[in-house]
């Protein structure tokens, strides 16, 4: 039998490559995990709203909605055993205009499908009995939505795989992988210390690299590698006493699950995400942008004050769809696509990823073959 020098190597150390890392460690496997970067979840892990998500809009039967709700219940029995911050705070899917209303339905009965629970249709009486400043004809409850430290989540993660007799190691970019005869990859890696290691199981789960980590794989299929398209959202924060506890959602847009509200851990309100597709990786943040939040924010919070909004941030989504295209599933592509035994190649993780993070590694460890962890 081959001798390897890790049973497992993880491409990426955000959020879903260490939640990766972890179900394959829970499984008595020994793990590397590659992160090009300096710190873990420098990506796109760094760079979103930090939401636990319900689950709510997924379509039937997809992985997203499959793996948004196994994931969020994974997650919040993780947090807690782990003692990372959370705030199950719940959300408010808002009707703010007659209008909208009819749209609620078809997202209530979406929940239900996908076993989203506790969900429950509100008055605008009732909503303002939880949030009287919002303006809302009616909403949707979740319940089991909520805020969380994902910083914290990460180090939870990184700190169970080297307890497994695992590693993780920064500043080590991918350079490239080659299948061995009778199994398993030689796997190049770069950095100031550039060394090749061999693996029985390879996952790719870089983010916003997956496509160029998947072309530095020798006899990965071209043709099934999906275009990526970077999906843009800015994020704007309010100066002054936050106005809600709960998330705040309008119903949501093609593509996107629209700016939103939510009241982060440290009592600040923030807004966002906007959606743009742009050329390349720019996290800048546009001032002007925020006549568009100003208008989108005040359609569910009148009282808005002229000025309270302050750019805050930016991350880009790796999206495989375009401008008015149909949004895709997750792609977790197993060698029943590629042809590669023992890789698995994730695409298109973007939101619920997080949430889901948990589920999708176990998933991963279920399509490269491997028992349930006991």
């Amino acid at each position: 039998m081959a001798q390897f020098d890790f049973d497992a190597v993880v491409v990426g150390a955000g959020a879903v490559g260490l939640a990766c890392g972890y179900a394959l460690s829970r499984r008595g496997l020994t793990v590397a995990v590659l992160e090009a970067q300096d710190a873990i979840g420098e990506g796109i892990s760094s760079r979103n709203s930090e939401v636990i998500h319900g689950g709510l809009y997924y379509p039937t039967g997809s992985l997203k909605a499959r793996l948004c709700v196994e994931g969020r219940r994974a997650l919040y029995a993780f947090l807690e055993a782990h003692k990372v911050d959370f705030d199950r705070c719940g959300k408010l899917v808002v009707a703010t205009e007659p209008g909208e209303v009819d749209r609620l339905e078809p997202i209530m009965q979406q929940a239900l499908r996908n076993d989203v629970e506790g969900m429950r249709t509100l008055s605008s009486a009732e909503v303002h009995e939880m949030e009287p400043e919002l303006k809302c004809e009616a909403a949707l409850w979740s319940p089991q939505s909520g805020v969380f430290d994902s910083h914290g989540y990460m180090l939870a993660l990184q700190g169970e795989i080297e307890a497994a007799g695992g590693a993780v190691v920064l500043a080590t970019p991918f350079e490239g992988a080659t299948p061995l005869d009778g199994g398993g990859f030689k796997v190049r890696a770069g950095g100031a210390e550039a060394t090749n290691l061999t693996c029985r199981l390879l996952v790719t789960a870089p983010g916003l690299a997956a496509q160029d980590v998947a072309r530095h794989i020798e006899g990965f299929p071209a043709d099934t590698i999906p275009e990526l398209h970077l999906g843009k959202g800015v994020y704007f924060r309010l100066t002054g006493r936050a106005p809600f506890s709960r998330l705040i959602y309008p119903p949501p847009v093609p593509g996107s699950l629209g700016a939103h509200y939510r009241r982060d851990l440290g009592g600040q309100a923030v807004f966002g995400p906007d959606l743009h597709f742009v050329d390349h990786a720019d996290y800048s943040v546009d001032p002007a942008l925020a006549g568009e939040f100003y208008a989108e924010v005040r359609s569910f919070w009148p009282q808005l004050p002229d000025g309270a909004l302050v750019p805050d941030y930016a991350g880009i989504r790796p999206k495989l769809h375009g401008p008015n295209e149909p949004q895709p599933d997750f792609r977790i592509d197993s060698p029943s696509v590629h042809g590669l035994p023992g890789l698995a190649a994730l695409f298109g993780i973007e939101s619920p990823g997080l949430t889901s993070s948990l589920a999708i590694g176990e998933t991963v460890a279920e399509r490269l073959g491997l028992e349930p962890a006991t």
